[in-house]
């Protein structure tokens, strides 16, 4: 009898448990839901005012306009060429990162200069700042020396602005590995470079992958630093989606402007999607410890 009612309360935990995470997976997949609906409606069904109802007739036009014809200002050339922006940002805006933070984290883990706590400490606290409060004073700095509103302007923000975050991933991951390893290759004659790029770079992919998803999601979904410092021709997508959105005039078309969102989402939902599994290993194998 004790067991049977065990096994009776642990069924209707289980059951509650079920409950939860099925009303949780409903609550953040409407929102995905509403806006894919809508997307394949015409304007004509959209008034209707049936949310959450399945298309009677599918159309893909509001993604084609969304894509090389909806008007961002003055030009109507849709999203599309806010994501080749898009792409031409954050190639180097993650590749550059990921290298410094790895060379900052080997750096402060193994060779440990004079006041290495003291430096950690430093770039932790401008992890901690926030942007808004940089961009005047950056501004300043990139024009300057001729970068602001330029392509290497922004990849050059994005590397500042995620320093913080790549060091401290690194070092922490870096931290996990034996100092033995270290050591020996010191002894067999291996400098910093050298120990850097044959022994610890094959060591992190895991980190590296980590790395990879926080600063592409990241970079892609900016809007505030790409409108202030990408300058006009170099407009990210995210800027040009707001632009389609709040340009509109006369009728708003929410079938164009939900096509126009889940298309600037694509690349962030595809990193996802593609490389979860390793997000979690790199996470597991030591990107929050230490």
């Amino acid at each position: 009898m004790r067991l049977a009612s065990k096994r009776r309360r642990m069924n209707i935990g289980r059951l509650g448990i079920y409950a939860f995470l099925l009303s949780a997976a409903l609550f953040f997949l409407a929102p995905l839901y509403i806006m894919i609906v809508t997307s394949l409606k015409s304007m004509d069904e959209i008034r209707l005012g049936q949310l959450f109802a399945w298309p009677m007739a599918l159309t893909l036009e509001p993604w084609r306009a969304a894509w090389s014809e909806a008007c961002t200002g003055v030009a109507c050339e849709g999203v599309s060429a806010g994501f080749w922006n898009s792409v031409l940002i954050t190639v180097p805006s993650t590749v550059l990162p990921i290298l410094v933070g790895a060379v900052n984290g080997y750096a402060l883990s193994f060779w440990r200069p004079r006041g290495a706590n003291a430096l950690f400490g430093l770039l932790m606290l401008g992890a901690f700042i926030p942007v808004q409060v940089m961009i005047y004073p950056l501004v300043k700095m990139l024009a300057a020396v001729a970068l602001y509103s330029s392509l290497p302007g922004i990849v050059l923000v994005h590397l500042i602005f995620s320093m913080p975050v790549m060091t401290l991933l690194f070092r922490n991951y870096y931290a996990g590995i034996p100092a033995e390893l270290f050591k020996a290759a010191r002894i067999d004659g291996g400098g910093f470079w050298r120990i850097f790029f044959q022994l610890m770079l094959p060591m992190s992919p895991p980190i590296i992958i980590v790395a990879t998803i926080m600063q592409v999601t990241g970079v892609w979904n900016d809007y505030i630093l790409g409108l202030v410092f990408a300058g006009r021709d170099n407009l990210p997508m995210t800027v040009q989606l707001n632009n389609v959105i709040n340009t509109t005039t006369g009728e708003r078309l929410y079938n164009l402007n939900m096509a126009a969102t889940i298309l600037t989402s694509l690349v962030p939902l595809l990193v996802y999607f593609a490389s979860g599994r390793w997000f979690v290993r790199g996470i597991a194998a030591g990107a929050v410890k230490g």
